[in-house]
């Protein structure tokens, strides 16, 4: 099949793209290198196109399926006009691609939109996006929504995603990653007090298995987490036991508000086991051991 994968050299467009064709697909990237890098698309033999889709362009290609990642994803980035009205007019525009060539459109949204809500989350529940990250995406979710029954259109809630090519995320990478790069270079490893908060780490490699198995999905909005939630602290004994160090969380307090923090995350994966046919595979240590040995064998930093 003839695949476009929009921001596909940032962190899971790129490992999407890598596997999509080594799994034989005929692959096209799109990325404006705004936070995504060349780098990460080592081995791809695929065609590679600079452009911003929040803007108008054109391909000449014609797609099968279409999976959109392209995205301003730091939650913090300083910019919020900029965060939304990008995020908003490149899904209307990638739409417009998916319905000309009367493709399947599978797109990144997010566990964000759920903010402070009950856990585990349901994709029913009521959402409380504490970021305008989180708000583009709540109405990415709504406008597919409504498409529904006009075209197929997956939307994917990707809950704390860790694994090989983040490292340009920067300070928007995983916990797994600043954590382990701060034990692995004998630092005490730095956390909010008290380390209490809790997220739902889910592998790169079940998140692009979850993205594949998207193409054969009824139209719908499915959360991606292993459904099971880890605190900081024992996050930290984890990544001592797998580094073989013991150094001590270092506290520290909280510098944003409440209203803006996103203090738990936990799945509900019901919908995704039931019609996804999607189950994570990866435990967190056994995820972890396998991002550490890619990492001894490729860069620990961005450079």
């Amino acid at each position: 099949m003839k695949c476009l994968v929009t921001g596909g050299a940032g962190f899971i467009g790129s490992n999407l793209a890598l596997e999509l064709g080594k799994q034989g697909h005929e692959v096209t990237v799109v990325d404006n290198l705004l936070s995504g890098n060349k780098n990460n698309l080592k081995g791809f033999n695929g065609k590679f196109i600079d452009s911003d889709i929040s803007k108008s362009f054109q391909l000449n290609d014609k797609f099968d399926i279409v999976f959109h990642q392209a995205a301003i994803t730091d939650p913090r980035h300083p910019n919020d006009k900029e965060t939304y009205n990008k995020n908003i007019q490149g899904f209307h525009n990638i739409i417009k691609l998916a319905k000309n060539n009367n493709a399947r459109l599978i797109y990144a949204s997010t566990a964000g939109l759920y903010g402070n809500g009950p856990t585990p989350m349901k994709e029913d529940q009521k959402k409380e996006a504490l970021s305008v990250y989180g708000k583009s995406k709540l109405e990415m979710d709504k406008i597919a929504s409504s498409l529904f029954n006009k075209m197929h259109i997956v939307g994917l809630r990707y809950f704390n995603v860790f694994g090989p090519r983040e490292a340009y995320k920067g300070r928007a990478s995983s916990m797994v990653y600043q954590l382990g790069r701060q034990i692995k270079i004998g630092k005490n490893p730095r956390i909010f007090k008290f380390g209490e908060q809790k997220r739902d780490h889910i592998y790169v490699k079940d998140v692009v298995d979850a993205t594949i198995k998207a193409i054969n999905a009824k139209s719908g909005i499915y959360n991606i987490g292993t459904g099971m939630a880890i605190n900081f602290n024992d996050l930290i004994k984890i990544l001592n036991m797998i580094l073989e160090k013991n150094l001590d969380p270092e506290y520290f307090d909280m510098p944003y508000d409440k209203k803006t923090y996103q203090g738990d995350t936990q799945a509900d994966t019901i919908k995704a086991e039931n019609i996804l046919g999607f189950k994570a595979k990866w435990p967190l240590k056994e995820g972890i051991k396998d991002y550490f040995n890619w990492l001894n064998e490729n860069r620990w930093n961005n450079e």
